[in-house]
């Protein structure tokens, strides 16, 4: 039983490996040449891997590049509880996005300028995987909130997560414009803010 436990450990082990490989052959391949260079031939080339390895990790370019955004670093959820004020709701939404925020940088600015073009598709919101989105994370907790009368909208909700979908797209857009220089976190926090401010 113990034998099983550690070979399942080594396969997956192994598995993180060849998924790290490949999206750090993905990254430097937008680094050097762009997103139009992209392609899975190239970043199979690049890391060493087969086509096969490639799509057992990966359905598309767009798939391995939103692994890397929607696996942020996770939000800890006594955070996302059921809230019990609409300040609570507010702080909570701002924490998830300046979590993201946080994470975007560490991926760089060459990176997250290649992310978010409109040829990536994954960015649709009508096209989703198995994976959390942020924006999902937001939506669930908004619908608790609703659930528990704390928050009555009077928009539907689909349409205040496409709000503030398109808010957190604008800032990282500027951020990428201004080749880092804009102030992400300060902006990101304020946009948000006024937004929220004036739905609760």
């Amino acid at each position: 039983m113990t034998q099983d436990t550690g070979v399942l450990s080594k396969q997956q082990r192994k598995s993180k490996e060849t998924k790290s490989k490949i999206f750090r052959a993905a990254r430097q391949i937008l680094q050097r040449e762009g997103y139009e260079r992209l392609s899975i031939k190239n970043i199979c080339e690049e890391a060493g891997v087969s086509n096969g390895s490639f799509y057992h990790h990966f359905k598309t370019k767009d798939d391995l590049l939103s692994y890397y955004i929607e696996e942020q670093p996770s939000i800890d959820p006594d955070r996302l509880e059921a809230p019990s004020s609409a300040r609570e709701i507010k702080e909570a939404v701002i924490h998830v996005y300046l979590n993201y925020v946080h994470y975007c940088k560490e991926l760089g600015v060459e990176f997250m300028s290649s992310y978010y073009t409109p040829k990536n598709q994954s960015l649709n919101p009508l096209i989703r995987t198995e994976r959390p989105y942020p924006i999902v994370t937001v939506h669930n907790y908004l619908q608790k909130a609703i659930d528990a009368g704390i928050f009555s909208p009077r928009i539907p909700l689909e349409e205040i997560t496409t709000d503030i979908r398109m808010i957190v797209i604008g800032n990282v857009f500027e951020w990428c414009l201004k080749n880092g220089q804009a102030d992400f976190e300060k902006n990101m926090q304020r946009s948000l803010d006024t937004y929220l401010s004036g739905l609760l």
